[in-house]
């Protein structure tokens, strides 16, 4: 008997979206569909950007295990963006009945379900949670402290970490003539966002089975 594979579904909304201004809020959206397709392009997969119901939007990994790198790509970009706005992010595991026709209005599975039901629940202090398949306590924790450490990040820290996560520039050197800084800002950068630190927990989550309960 086949087994139906495994996604990840991205929900998030944008915080306080009334109050920065349509204008803000269009950009905070050219950047998430932006990333959409830089990451995508990275990891070679389709994550069909959706915006929906005014601040809010939606991707899918066929890549489970990913879901902390893209949360924490999706956070880079609107913080390096400086558009005042942040976005809060439900991370859901699960199967999936359809991806939808053209994009996710119409995608549906319990994949979708969870990240959307867990956004709804989320407490209003909170940016991230996870739920679903083979997410257990230490997925969890994972998560808790992820938000706890990239919530902080500053704009230019943000701007390192996206472009690391990204992969498309993979020395230093390189990301600095990107930025037109130093090689030593690079570093410092780097280490004032403690990416290093989430070496281990992305590396967990990439290889996680997700099939297996916790």
């Amino acid at each position: 008997m086949d087994h139906a594979p495994i996604h990840t579904v991205l929900t998030g909304d944008l915080i306080k979206s009334r109050k920065a201004g349509t204008a803000a809020v269009d950009q905070a959206f050219d950047i998430l569909s932006d990333a959409a397709t830089a990451f995508g392009t990275a990891w070679d997969l389709n994550l069909r950007f959706t915006r929906h119901r005014g601040d809010g939007w939606q991707v899918v990994l066929t890549k489970p295990g990913l879901l902390l790198d893209a949360a924490l790509y999706f956070i880079a970009r609107l913080r390096a963006g400086q558009t005042g706005i942040a976005t809060r992010l439900s991370i859901g595991v699960g199967t999936v009945e359809t991806l939808g026709r053209r994009d996710l209005s119409d995608a549906t599975g319990p994949a979708f379900f969870v990240s959307g039901d867990h956004l709804t629940q989320m407490a209003r202090n909170r940016m991230l949670t996870v739920a679903g398949l083979g997410i257990g306590t230490a997925q969890v924790a994972i998560i808790d402290l992820a938000e706890c450490i990239a919530t902080g990040w500053t704009a230019t820290q943000a701007e390192v970490v996206a472009l690391q996560l990204e992969g498309r520039l993979r020395r230093h050197e390189d990301i600095a003539d990107e930025l037109g800084v130093t090689r030593q800002a690079i570093q410092s950068r780097l280490a004032g966002a403690g990416l290093s630190y989430f070496d281990n927990a992305l590396y967990a989550l990439r290889n996680h089975d997700f099939a297996v309960s916790n």
